[in-house]
């Protein structure tokens, strides 16, 4: 893999969704760990590689960025419209903020700051808003951050307007007492039997007919296969088109991010988003091996790794309903195999710990500029497939 910035040597690189009340997600924190705090990180070389994940075109991007000076020569540097920084209260009253608009001021200040017009929202942990912390410059609240779904919901109760973090932790798990449903969903099946369908290289004509039970599919398929990202040479006009160029194992792979984006329930975007990422990242992080299978197959992976909740069903009875490739199926079900290990550093990053992503990168020696790399492209490409 081609690292095209030194400067993400020195980082552990995380990241989280930002969503409403709603759960329209609106934007992306890039969360920029030093991995040796005493390190001076050169701002402009630290801006242009956020760039390459964050660019202006996308949904606004927020920088955690832990270090004072760091943070300073940023300001400095001058950042983008579209992206702002998360600076500690404690900091903020020192720094030259003047003629800045839409940085976050991360904690409540202890009174109200002259900088005040700076700043478009005020980042308060959970626990500070349990505690009724109040804000006297008056900002929106943003909570920072939530691991589960009902913390989502309490931190939207306790007066968030937005909260980041991944509303999911672990496997699903059913509500004591739920039955859990072992079929498919109407509006899914179509999918689910296309996948066997590829699965098995069934003719071409059988699976066209099962197309066309679901004209919304098609539709879905060939704006997925036509994205920037999916970066095809001719525009594909027909799931004919689409077999002859792509073949049955590439085709396999946009099925299931169909599947995985094919969920009704507004409570599910934040998922569906951090699902898509965990499939690019994986697919990125595949390069590494020489393994003409892996891409497809990791990408899946990640893909089908928040599966579970999206469906609401554990993965050991999904298996009996759609098809995985066995490495797939020893990462997801149990936790082993080769794509294991690549799945704990996807989630690492998400969990923006510069210890979970050292000690995850080491497992599979690779070196912290190569993860890094792997998830800013993987962050540009996902913005292309919303």
């Amino acid at each position: 893999m081609t690292v095209k910035h030194p400067v993400l040597a020195q980082l552990a690189l995380g990241y989280a969704p930002l969503y409403d009340k709603q759960r329209q997600v609106m934007g992306t924190r890039l969360s920029l760990l030093p991995l040796k705090p005493d390190a001076e990180l050169p701002a402009a070389a630290v801006l242009a590689a956020v760039l390459e994940g964050l660019p202006p075109e996308h949904k606004p991007g927020v920088l955690g960025l832990p270090q004072e000076a760091a943070l300073n020569a940023l300001l400095g540097a001058g950042v983008p419209p579209h992206l702002a920084l998360e600076l500690p209260a404690f900091l903020a009253a020192g720094m030259a903020l003047e003629g800045l608009k839409g940085q976050l001021l991360k904690g409540a200040s202890n009174a109200p700051l002259a900088s005040r017009s700076a700043f478009k929202a005020t980042e308060l942990d959970l626990d500070d808003l349990r505690r009724g912390v109040k804000d006297p410059n008056g900002l929106p609240l943003w909570c920072n951050a939530v691991r589960s779904a009902p913390e989502a919901d309490e931190a939207f109760q306790r007066g968030a307007v937005a909260v980041f973090g991944l509303p999911v932790d672990g496997s699903y798990e059913p509500p004591p007492g739920k039955t859990v449903k072992s079929e498919i969903t109407a509006d899914l099946s179509v999918i689910v039997e296309l996948m066997s369908q590829v699965d098995k290289e069934l003719p071409l004509d059988r699976m066209e007919a099962t197309l066309k039970r679901d004209a919304s599919l098609s539709f879905k398929l060939l704006r997925y296969l036509n994205s920037a990202a999916f970066g095809l040479p001719v525009e594909v006009t027909s799931f004919r088109h689409a077999m002859m160029l792509l073949g049955y194992p590439r085709l396999k792979r946009w099925l299931a991010l169909l599947l995985t984006t094919a969920s009704k329930d507004n409570a599910m975007r934040p998922v569906m988003w951090a699902a898509l990422r965990r499939g690019l990242v994986m697919e990125e992080l595949s390069k590494a091996l020489q393994d003409s299978e892996a891409k497809d197959e990791m990408f899946i992976c990640g893909l089908f790794s928040l599966l579970d909740h999206l469906l609401k069903t554990p993965f050991a009875q999904l298996l009996q309903a759609i098809p995985m490739p066995e490495r797939v199926r020893q990462a997801l079900v149990d936790g082993s195999g080769p794509y294991a290990p690549y799945l704990g550093l996807v989630r690492a990053m998400e969990s923006e710990s510069a210890f979970d992503f050292k000690d995850a990168c080491e497992a599979l020696m690779l070196g912290p500029a190569e993860a890094n790399q792997a998830l800013l492209t993987a962050l540009a490409k996902g913005a292309q497939l919303d």
